[in-house]
């Protein structure tokens, strides 16, 4: 089953993103077994390389040429494994995974409203790491309070998201962009649609807040596969 045909229908992605009086709100939310800390705004991931060297000064009548940097080839698609933990630096966020299956029309879904630390990732599509696109959801807030991806909107370009898989490895992904999309008119080919590499796609509700239909839109991190490490 390809993500075009599995993922055709997405409101009830919004539906299950749980609400709260409190939806936007920032506060912290108690430790536990997600690690999800929302204390204050989260900043971007610092870059920790220092500055490069002024050149030493070249012999007199010769010229020099600076070489260009080597860019590493992208990461090579990792077999299935399947997800076990999801890490966002920039947000010190770090929350277990667990597989979620679809209904049988094939809507996907999301984690227990009652468990709003976890991460769900649709077992039925591609694996983090494997050719295609990998989709995980999380709620931004429920009755109790902020959930997992209560943050993930502000997120930028650059900033990395780590999935720790079954088989002991870590598929880094580089975050491409970030987008808010009316339910509406929530684009499926754009965010489902494989690219021929590996992508990951973080999904949560956002837009506007009614105590009757919930949230209008949801928030959408595209990323890629730039790394992989062993654990």
């Amino acid at each position: 089953m390809t993500l075009s045909v599995t993922f055709s229908i997405v409101a009830t992605v919004v539906q299950g993103c749980g609400a709260s009086p409190d939806h936007g709100a920032a506060t912290a939310s108690a430790p536990g077994d997600g690690k999800v800390s929302q204390q204050g705004p989260p900043g971007r991931e610092t870059d920790t390389s220092r500055s490069p060297a002024a050149p030493s000064e070249a012999p007199e009548g010769r010229e020099t040429a600076a070489k260009p940097a080597r860019s590493a080839p992208p990461p090579k698609p990792l077999p299935r494994s399947p997800a076990t933990k999801l890490s966002i630096p920039a947000l010190s966020l770090e929350a277990p995974v667990v597989g979620l299956p679809l209904d049988p029309a094939g809507h996907p879904g999301t984690p227990p409203i009652s468990k709003p630390k976890l991460v769900g990732w649709h077992g039925d599509g591609p694996t983090p790491g494997e050719k295609g696109t990998a989709l995980a959801v999380g709620h931004r807030d429920t009755l109790t309070g902020p959930a997992v991806f209560l943050n993930i909107s502000m997120l930028r370009p650059g900033n990395t998201v780590r999935v720790t898989r079954a088989d002991r490895r870590t598929a880094v992904f580089t975050v491409d962009a970030v987008r808010t999309y009316q339910k509406k008119s929530f684009p499926d080919k754009e965010v489902y649609g494989a690219r021929g590499r590996p992508e990951l796609r973080l999904i949560t509700c956002g837009g506007r807040f009614d105590k009757k239909a919930g949230y209008a839109a949801n928030v959408v991190v595209f990323a890629h596969l730039t790394d992989v490490v062993k654990v």
